[in-house]
């Protein structure tokens, strides 16, 4: 009975504990609180996993100089370096950049949880910098979407967009945090971790567990006939590389290629939230 009850014991701490080689128990996790549902680790060198992510392609949104396309992703020592390269792309257009933007679109989607990204971002001028989620279902904006890490001009951003009354413009929660203001002048250098927990009530999004912004999902409903609250469905994650563009300023005097470094991806929900 007593090596019976040890089996027992050790099979229910396995449970909560990520199956994926890299990935470890987070003492900041308590167990009972959330288990570990999907992630990427990036241990295996070469294309990132075709179960985990697809690609967007070409030019997609705010006027970006970058053509998006799947080549400019890999894996490599544990990382997956998505790198933007200044190189002429003739396609239907006239491209002077290619980079790379992930999705889980199609492939996985979540509601609630806590989504985790460990990494390095390239804070030079031109660059713009994602990890953030789109809802699954209509059109932006009243699809939704969460930036949990933008990056451009100098700024760290974290915001929660939804719909208006009218098209195509979305209503903003939005934060922005100077990088100069972090104590730690070679903060660019480093990687950092950044983090959302999402429930039915309130989205936080964290940098190295500072609190950057909190929005109240009781706020947040659509403003348009069907009054929808976007972030009380699932959404899907996307990682990218863009440049310049509306936001992401002049990236004429920079050198490339320039990189957006990823250790991991982590998603975490608590049983009653699947």
């Amino acid at each position: 009975m007593r090596s019976l009850f040890l089996v027992a014991i050790l099979m229910s701490l396995h449970t909560f504990l990520p199956t994926t080689e890299k990935a470890e128990a987070d003492p900041r996790i308590a167990a009972d609180e959330w288990t570990l549902v999907w992630s990427d680790e990036f241990q295996d060198d070469g294309p990132p996993n075709p179960k985990n992510w697809t690609y967007e392609h070409g030019f997609v949104r705010n006027r970006e100089y970058q053509w998006y396309q799947a080549e400019n992703a890999t894996c490599r020592n544990g990382l997956l370096i998505i790198e933007a390269r200044k190189e002429r792309k003739l396609n239907s257009f006239y491209a002077a950049y290619t980079s790379s933007s992930l999705t889980t679109q199609g492939l996985h989607a979540w509601r609630f949880g806590r989504f985790e990204m460990r990494g390095r971002i390239d804070t030079r001028a031109g660059l713009w910098p994602a990890f953030w989620t789109l809802g699954v279902k209509g059109n932006w904006p009243g699809n939704g979407e969460i930036d949990i890490m933008e990056y451009y001009r100098g700024i760290l951003l974290a915001n929660a967009a939804w719909g208006t009354n009218k098209k195509n413009v979305a209503r903003w929660a939005d934060s922005r945090k100077p990088i100069a203001s972090f104590p730690d002048a070679d903060w660019s250098n480093q990687f950092h971790i950044w983090r959302m927990d999402w429930d039915s009530n309130r989205i936080e999004i964290y940098v190295d567990d500072m609190l950057l912004n909190e929005v109240d999902l009781n706020k947040t409903f659509n403003e348009d006939r069907e009054k929808k609250n976007p972030f009380r469905e699932p959404h899907y994650l996307l990682l990218n590389l863009a440049i310049g563009g509306t936001s992401g300023g002049d990236p004429s005097n920079t050198q490339f290629p320039a990189r957006f470094e990823v250790d991991y991806v982590r998603v975490y929900q608590k049983a009653n939230a699947r």
